[in-house]
C-alpha cells in the first residue's frame, strides 16, 4: 500500500516528514502576515477542522530554532521567495495549547494550567542559562517550571516568557495559542451558583492574553485559534488590531477544511474515486464563508478504513471526538419554541436565524438565537446558502453524519427520561401485539416528554430507537443506511412514512 495518511497526528513535521499524504494549506502563512496588518488573529473553526495542525505549521515555518526548509519544499508558500527569505525561520515563537486545562473546580483547573506552563517553560529552559536575563525573570520562570505561582501571578506569565525570548533573540516573538476558549468552556460546563468557576477561570484567561496581546513590544504578531469568539469586551478588551474570522467570513475560508479539490486529489491518489458520492454524502456540506468544506478529520479516517478494508462503510468519526451536549440540552427545552425549527431540520429541511458571532460561555444558553449561533459555530448546522452574506442566514443540517448525531441525541433524551414503568407497559403492549394499549402507553409517554405530538416520521424513529435501546435491545437503526435520516430514499428524496402513529 503506497499511500499513507496520519489519522489522529497534528503534528504538522512529523506527517511530511514521516511522508503522510498531506492537503497543503501552507499558502495561509502568506496570506495572514503578506495579506493583513492585523497583530492579532482570531480563527473560530468547530473542533476536527485542521486549527492545531495549522497552527503547528506556522511554528514550523516560523520558528528561528529550526531549519524547515526541507518539511516545505514543494508547497505552495515555497512559491513566494522573498517571504520565505525574510520570514521563514527567523522569529522566535511561543506556542500554547490549552486543550488540556479542565477540571472539576477552580483548584484542579488551576493545576493543568500549571501543568501546562511548566511543560512550556521545560521546553524553552535555555532562556534561563542566558547571560542577558533579568534575574527577576530568571527567578519567576524557575517558579513556574517548578509549578510554584500562585494564580494571581500566573496572569504576566506569557509576557514575561516572551520578554525573555526577546532579549535572547534579539527578535520580537510570534504568539500562537490553541483552543483558548477550552478553559472557559470547561468551566462553564461545570459552573454552579456554588462554585463560581467560570468567573475566576475567565478572569485569569482574560488577565493571561491582556497582558501578552496588549501593548506588548515583545510581540510580532499573534495567531488565536478556538471553537467560539468569546466577545471582545469580556476578554480582548484594548487588543489594538485586532481581527476574527468565524464560520461567516468569506476570507480564509478555504484553509480549514478540505474543499472539494482537495477530497477529489486525495481521493485520486488513494484510488477511491468511485467512493465519491459516499465522502459527499456524509462529510460534506459545511459552508464558511461562500464556500463548500469536508470535515478533515472524517475524510482522513473513512480513507484510512479504506485503505485498510476496501469495503469499509461511512461511519460518524466525528461522533467520539467530543460530546454532544449541546444538542441535548435543545431537546430538552421547554422555554424557547423551538420544536417546529428542530422538526425541519431533522426532515431535511432549513430554518432562518439571526445569528450572533461574539458569545460568552455564561450566557449560551440565555436565549434562542444564542443556541442557534452555538450549534452553527460548533459545526452542528450550517449555512443553507453559501451566498448569503450577513448575520441572518438559513440553517440546516450538513450532512448523514450529522443527522446521525441529532438523532442519537433525541433517542437518548428519550431513553434517560422516559420511566421504565411505562417502557415496560408498551414494550409488553408491542410484543403482545395490543394495538390500543400500545396506543395508549405510547400516548403517555410522549406526553411526558418534549412536544412529540407535532413531529413526524424521524422523531417517532428516534423516540422507538430510544425505547429499545433502553429496555437492553441491540437495535440497527436506518440512519446506518441511505443518506442517513429515516423517511429519505437513497436518491434523497422525501418518502411517505411507512408507520404514523399519532397515538
Amino acid at each position: 500500500m503506497s499511500m499513507k495518511v496520519a489519522v489522529d497526528s497534528d503534528n504538522f513535521e512529523a506527517v511530511v516528514r514521516g511522508g503522510c499524504y498531506y492537503v497543503d494549506k501552507s499558502e495561509l502563512i502568506y496570506e495572514l502576515v503578506h495579506g493583513t496588518d492585523n497583530l492579532v488573529t482570531l480563527f473560530t473553526r468547530p473542533r476536527r477542522f485542521g486549527k492545531t495542525l495549522a497552527m503547528r505549521m506556522m511554528e514550523s515555518f516560523f520558528d528561528i530554532t529550526r531549519d524547515s526548509g526541507d518539511v516545505f519544499r514543494g508547497l505552495a508558500v515555497t512559491e513566494h521567495e522573498a517571504f520565505c527569505l525574510a520570514w521563514m525561520n527567523q522569529y522566535p515563537v511561543l506556542f500554547l495549547s490549552l486543550k488540556d486545562v479542565d477540571g472539576l473546580d477552580f483548584e484542579s483547573a488551576y493545576v493543568a494550567l500549571q501543568n501546562t506552563i511548566s511543560d512550556l517553560c521545560i521546553q524553552h529552559a535555555g532562556l534561563a542559562a542566558h547571560a542577558s536575563i533579568d534575574p527577576v525573570d530568571k527567578a519567576t520562570f524557575q517558579s513556574l517550571k517548578e509549578k510554584r505561582v500562585e494564580p494571581a501571578a500566573m496572569k504576566p506569565v506569557l509576557k514575561t516568557i516572551m520578554r525573555m525570548m526577546h532579549s535572547v533573540y534579539g527578535k520580537p516573538v510570534i504568539l500562537l495559542i490553541d483552543e483558548y476558549d477550552v478553559p472557559l468552556a470547561k468551566a462553564s460546563e461545570k459552573n454552579t451558583p456554588e462554585n463560581r468557576y467560570y468567573e475566576r477561570m475567565l478572569d485569569l484567561i482574560r488577565g493571561m492574553l491582556s497582558s501578552a496581546l496588549k501593548t506588548n513590544d515583545h510581540l510580532k504578531f499573534s495567531m488565536i485559534t478556538g471553537c467560539l469568539r468569546i466577545a471582545k469586551e469580556s476578554i480582548f478588551t484594548g487588543t489594538n488590531n485586532f481581527a476574527a474570522y468565524s464560520v461567516l467570513d468569506e476570507r480564509f475560508g478555504g484553509y480549514f477544511g478540505f474543499r472539494q479539490d482537495e477530497v477529489d486529489a486525495m481521493l485520486r491518489a488513494a484510488h477511491l474515486t468511485e467512493k465519491a458520492d459516499l465522502f459527499r454524502t456524509w462529510y460534506d456540506g459545511y459552508v464558511f464563508g461562500n464556500g463548500s468544506v469536508y470535515c478533515p478529520w472524517d475524510v482522513v479516517s473513512y480513507v484510512s478504513d479504506l485503505l485498510y478494508k476496501e469495503n469499509a462503510k461511512p461511519k460518524n468519526y466525528w461522533r467520539n471526538t467530543s460530546g454532544n451536549g449541546v444538542i441535548r440540552d435543545f431537546v430538552g427545552r421547554t422555554d424557547f419554541k423551538v420544536n417546529g425549527k428542530f422538526e425541519a431540520l431533522m426532515n431535511g429541511g432549513t430554518i432562518t436565524e439571526t445569528i450572533v458571532d461574539e458569545l460568552t460561555y455564561d450566557t449560551l444558553h440565555e436565549s434562542e438565537r444564542n443556541l442557534w449561533s452555538v450549534l452553527l459555530m460548533t459545526g452542528y448546522l450550517t449555512k443553507a446558502n453559501p451566498e448569503e452574506d450577513g448575520t441572518t442566514v438559513q440553517l440546516k443540517i450538513p450532512n448523514a453524519e450529522i443527522a446521525g448525531i441529532f438523532q442519537d441525541s433525541v433517542a437518548g433524551f428519550f431513553r434517560e427520561t422516559l420511566d421504565l414503568n411505562r417502557q415496560r407497559t408498551l414494550m409488553d403492549a408491542l410484543w403482545s401485539g395490543d394495538e390500543q394499549a400500545a396506543s395508549e402507553a405510547m400516548s403517555d409517554l410522549l406526553w411526558k416528554t418534549i412536544s412529540y405530538m407535532d413531529y413526524h416520521e424521524d422523531y417517532y424513529h428516534a423516540f422507538l430507537t430510544g425505547i429499545f435501546v433502553g429496555r437492553g435491545y441491540e437495535t440497527e437503526s436506518n440512519r446506518e443506511r441511505g443518506l442517513g435520516r429515516p423517511g429519505y430514499s437513497p436518491e434523497g428524496r422525501r418518502q411517505p412514512p411507512r408507520h404514523h402513529h399519532r397515538g
